[in-house]
């Protein structure tokens, strides 16, 4: 099952519960997904799919982040239960343990030997851990690990 089934399927199941936060939510997930399709002339993979759904999380800890700072408590809660409701279409996360051997990995098939080569690495890591990883995060794992 595609991941692009799988949503289509939580829709029915919401709509057949009554759950209307998770319908909306997903309804919302579904028209980014289309309209990608239609800015680009494309049909998403499961690949691509994942990155609106990243893209989704990240605009909603961005939202998060705000409305703290606002003290809107009942929006953050909201916000929140949609962070985790997206979070369950990713992959398994990758551990740190995982994650740093990764990037070990890719820093000896570049050669990467300083700051400058972070490009390289982030390159090959971005591909391997699309989806199963925070790229800020690695990101700053990358430079700490190339010296910077």
């Amino acid at each position: 099952m595609t991941l692009r089934e799988r949503i289509t399927e939580d829709m029915k199941a919401a709509m057949r519960s009554g759950d209307k936060d998770r319908l909306g939510l997903i309804r919302m997930l579904q028209a980014a997904i289309k309209q990608r399709e239609v800015d680009e002339r494309i049909t998403l993979d499961d690949a691509q799919t994942l990155s609106v759904i990243e893209k989704m999380i990240k605009q909603r800890k961005e939202s998060v982040v705000q409305f703290e700072a606002g003290g809107r408590a009942d929006l953050v809660a909201k916000e929140s239960a949609e962070i985790t409701a997206l979070t369950a279409y990713l992959p398994a996360q990758l551990d740190a343990a995982a994650l740093d051997a990764l990037i070990r990995e890719a820093i000896a098939a570049t050669g990467a030997a300083s700051i400058k080569d972070m490009g390289k690495v982030m390159g090959i890591v971005k591909g391997k851990a699309a989806g199963r990883a925070d790229m800020a995060a690695v990101g700053a794992r990358v430079k700490a690990l190339l010296g910077g």
